[in-house]
């Protein structure tokens, strides 16, 4: 799927990348983990993807992307434009797409989105609901992030990034430029145009925290995405989370189909914390409290995921969202021990102790 149909889009980019066949299996990887089945055809390498297609001609350094609409198209130029800046950072690729859309300015993963309802599910964890117009490209691609755009006490009155030729956003300068945070869609109601996102409340220097706590109606943010890598579809699952990583797995609790088996685990601080979640599917949930332990320095959680045995038959998948450390321990035991790839696990650092930033910490 190289070549557009007659009604679909197409594009390239030439790379003056002299290196590239030795970062093309990393980058081959990366694009695989976003559901794409790879294929190759002598010195040209083939993505399909669900909603598109790419290609990669090692001979000419061309790279190619296909797909039916707009939304799709976007999505595979920023996939491949973020694979190459990645690998082929020390060649300082400079990437500029020909072909349709290439005159664009608009950035198709943006919206501006209005606060308009805030409330509290526990004394940690508040719900905010947004509303915003055509949200239909928020339940695509198999993502369940976004990447929220804040004003700042520094910055009252962002300007939001614009679409640049390399198909990745333009950002404005530094006076004028919002503060980006990864949230978790919780949930997505493309027919009324509101989507329900769930903050961490908690002191320290968060971004999104200090703004959450003072949301109010009316007020307005912008939104990316989806982003990250999609979750594969397995019939048993192994979940743990803290309080960062549980609206993504309260949402993949309740919208995975009602055969999945499995097993999760979520950390919270206290059984204060505990929420309800409309739990669809057949996985067990277990919760665990640090009761007194600071976040961050608890060892239950990566220690119960270890202790569950991988099952020897039938599909399955590992996730894991939490702190820095506690994911690299179990990525390590999942990779390492278990001999586990990407294609079976995704264990991510949505926080790192001490450190402002990263996912929804």
């Amino acid at each position: 799927m190289s070549e557009a149909s007659a009604s679909g889009l197409a594009c390239e980019a030439r790379l003056n990348l002299r290196n590239l066949p030795l970062y093309i299996d990393r980058i081959s990887d990366r694009l695989q983990s976003f559901d794409a089945d790879a294929s190759q055809e002598g010195q040209r390498l083939d993505f399909r993807f669900a909603f598109g297609g790419a290609s990669f001609d090692m001979e000419r350094l061309v790279m190619r992307a296909n797909a039916a609409d707009r939304d799709g198209l976007a999505r595979i130029k920023d996939l491949l434009a973020t694979a190459v800046q990645v690998y082929a950072r020390e060649e300082n690729p400079e990437i500029v797409w020909t072909g349709d859309l290439a005159g664009e300015t608009r950035l198709a993963q943006f919206r501006e989105m209005v606060v308009t309802h805030v409330g509290d599910l526990t004394p940690h964890m508040r719900r905010i609901r947004f509303a915003g117009e055509d949200l239909s490209r928020f339940a695509k691609f198999g993502g369940m992030h976004i990447r929220m755009l804040f004003p700042t006490s520094e910055v009252p009155d962002p300007l939001w990034p614009m679409l640049g030729s390399n198909g990745l956003p333009v950002w404005p300068s530094d006076d004028r430029r919002p503060a980006a945070r990864v949230y978790t869609i919780r949930t997505l109601d493309m027919a009324n145009g509101v989507i329900d996102v769930d903050f961490l409340v908690h002191p320290g220097e968060s971004i999104g925290a200090a703004w959450a706590i003072q949301a109010a109606p009316g007020m307005k943010v912008g939104i990316m995405g989806p982003v990250g890598r999609p979750v594969r579809p397995a019939s048993w699952y192994l979940m743990g989370a803290d309080e960062t990583g549980l609206p993504a797995l309260a949402r993949l609790l309740e919208t995975l189909p009602t055969e999945t088996k499995g097993v999760a685990f979520v950390e919270i601080a206290d059984d204060g914390e505990r929420q309800e979640i409309d739990n669809a599917t057949g996985i067990e949930l277990h919760w665990l409290t640090r009761d007194g332990v600071a976040a961050g320095l608890s060892d239950r959680l990566a220690d119960a995921v270890q202790s569950v045995e991988w099952p020897q038959t039938g599909s399955a998948f590992g996730w894991f969202a939490a702190e820095a450390a506690a994911a690299k321990i179990v990525r390590e035991h999942w990779r390492g021990q278990l001999s586990l790839g990407r294609d079976q696990t995704l264990a991510a650092a949505y926080w790192r102790r001490g450190a402002a930033g990263l996912m929804a910490g």
